[in-house]
C-alpha cells in the first residue's frame, strides 16, 4: 500500500492532466526538470532559486527508463520514479511534478506553457531544450550557477569507496 499525505499526493499529476492544472497555477510559472535521483542540498537550493524565479513551479521528473538512458550508471536510479515523484512533492518550493519517459522534456514543457523555463549551471541557455519554444511565446530562460557542487553519482562513489 502506497501513502501520501494528501497535499503531497494532489501535487503529482501526469501530462495528460498537465495542461488543465498548470494553466490553474499562479503566474509566472517556472517549470524545471530533472532526474532528482538522491535528493541533496544542491537539489534543493537550485528548487528553490527556480521557485524563486516566479509565483509556482512544474518539475518535470525522468521515469526510470529515462534516467536509465542517459548512462548515469547500470544501478540507476537508486530510487525509483513514484519515491522521487513523491520526495520532490513534499518540497514546499513545487507546485506540480509530472514525470517523463522521452529523451528530453520538449512534450511537458509545450503542455505546461511556462513562463520561466530554468535549467542548472550544467546548461547554457542555447542548449536548454524548450527555450526557443518558450522564448517563442513571450517567456524567459535561465540558467542558474550551482551554489553547492553535489551531485547523486559524486555521492554514490563516495559510499561505494567506504564500503571497499
Amino acid at each position: 500500500m502506497t501513502y501520501l499525505p494528501p497535499e503531497f499526493e494532489n501535487k503529482i499529476c501526469t501530462l495528460d492532466t498537465l495542461p488543465d492544472r498548470a494553466a490553474a497555477l499562479p503566474k509566472p510559472l517556472v517549470f524545471t526538470n530533472g532526474c532528482f535521483d538522491i535528493l541533496h542540498r544542491g537539489h534543493v537550493t537550485y528548487l528553490a532559486q527556480a521557485r524563486a524565479l516566479g509565483a509556482a513551479m512544474v518539475v518535470g521528473v525522468n521515469t526510470d527508463a529515462s534516467v536509465k538512458r542517459l548512462g548515469k550508471g547500470d544501478d540507476r536510479p537508486i530510487n525509483c520514479t513514484a519515491d522521487r515523484m513523491a520526495v520532490l512533492a513534499a518540497l514546499s518550493c513545487i507546485d506540480l511534478v509530472v514525470a517523463f519517459d522521452d529523451d528530453t522534456p520538449l512534450q511537458l514543457i509545450l503542455a505546461a506553457r511556462p513562463d520561466i523555463l530554468v535549467k542548472g549551471g550544467d546548461w547554457s541557455v542555447d542548449n536548454i531544450v524548450g527555450a526557443n519554444e518558450v522564448k517563442g511565446w513571450g517567456g524567459a530562460v535561465h540558467s542558474i550557477p550551482f551554489l553547492f557542487e553535489r551531485s547523486t553519482t559524486s555521492t554514490l562513489n563516495k559510499i561505494r569507496q567506504t564500503q571497499r
